[in-house]
């Protein structure tokens, strides 16, 4: 059914089979990670590959998938001199969640659960949800009460259940928990589920194959939860072990200003997300993709900037406006989240080359008032 791969917790050590429904540690309830062993990548054979993130297939955990839309392969544009923007809104549901969304759509199709859950700000609703509808599986999608009513009627176009949960982001979080500890649930967190970060780590693949067996100096990558930075990370060090990069990218964390319980962290030089950090809730951003207050994967995100040698940078609500206008005038129509990256690095231009990632279309929120 799969690669050899188990679920083990990275805090207490317990261990789970990647073919149960266990969503969590039973010890701690923290996310799991995946024992598995990343084959190397022949660089010189992808040429003649299916052309989406699955021609990485000894990279990847799951192989021979049905749930494909063809997903990956995004195009990397230059936005300056130094600075390129890989385009992961040109997906199939318009975001980057695509890459995480069909390996876990994938593996509950070869599991068959009773009923598939899931929880989002949006973007990563409307990816379960298109591909659950590719594997026919029975979803449904938690959200908060502020969530654009467009990604709503995307996730309702796919024929997934909505559940609209009164509050924010955790309080959505928190209900989508409850119901996936039911019999007979296969709960597709992109937070929890590891095999998500295992599709996201295609990203830094696709970059590496792009620039011929390299990476850029700086990647810059929008945080909230962390899934596409704990994905590029977790790239990085398998290119790294097989010695297929020369050195490792600094990664530049971004995070809304309103809402930056990470990169308050790491100011502080804490190894978890404090209450001190965390303080004030997810207040009003427009960046609702990246408002997370508690991320579940605080620790391994903060580690993972720490050992590239890289850094948190926050933006506030004028910046992210200014950079979405900006990219528009480039001909580039990005919703706020997923312009996070390219406001900071118009801030504090980076020292030599750096990707930012643009995740998400404008046509899933319009322009930023």
């Amino acid at each position: 059914m799969t690669k050899d791969a188990a679920y083990i917790c990275p805090e207490c050590g317990v261990r789970s089979p990647a073919s149960a429904l266990t969503w969590c540690c039973p010890r701690c309830r923290g996310p799991w990670d995946l024992d598995f062993r990343a084959g190397a990548v022949p660089l010189g054979a992808l040429a003649g590959r299916v052309n989406s993130l699955w021609r990485y297939e000894e990279a990847l955990p799951l192989s021979s998938p049905r749930a494909s839309l063809g997903e990956g392969r995004t195009p990397l544009v230059p936005l300056a001199d130094t600075v390129s923007a890989k385009l992961d809104f040109l997906m199939p549901t318009l975001s980057f969640k695509d890459r995480g969304a069909v390996m876990l759509a994938e593996l509950a199709r070869r599991l068959a659960p009773r009923r598939v859950i899931a929880d989002s700000s949006g973007n990563a609703g409307t990816a379960v949800a298109a591909y659950g509808a590719r594997a026919g599986l029975d979803c449904t999608v938690y959200v908060p009460e502020a969530t654009s009513p467009k990604k709503l009627e995307q996730i309702r176009a796919h024929g997934a259940r909505l559940e609209v949960v009164p509050g924010d982001r955790e309080a959505t979080a928190r209900a989508a928990r409850a119901a996936a500890d039911e019999p007979g649930t296969f709960y597709a967190s992109h937070v929890y589920n590891p095999y998500f970060l295992h599709g996201t780590k295609t990203y830094v693949y696709e970059l590496w194959e792009d620039l011929g067996g390299r990476l850029p100096d700086t990647l810059f990558l929008p945080v909230g939860n962390g899934t596409l930075l704990l994905g590029a990370a977790l790239a990085i060090a398998e290119l790294e072990a097989h010695g297929l990069i020369a050195g490792r990218p600094r990664l530049v964390a971004v995070q809304a200003e309103a809402v930056a319980p990470l990169a308050r962290a790491f100011e502080a030089d804490a190894l978890d997300v404090t209450p001190a950090a965390a303080s004030g809730g997810a207040a009003a951003t427009l960046a609702e993709g990246i408002a997370i207050p508690h991320p579940p994967r605080a620790r391994q995100i903060l580690r993972a900037v720490r050992d590239s040698g890289g850094e948190f940078r926050t933006v506030t609500e004028d910046r992210i406006r200014d950079a979405q206008r900006d990219l528009a005038r480039r001909g580039l129509y990005v919703e706020p989240t997923g312009v996070a990256c390219w406001a900071a690095a118009l801030a504090e231009p980076p020292a030599g080359t750096a990707v930012v990632p643009l995740c998400g279309a404008g046509a899933k929120t319009g322009m930023a008032q």
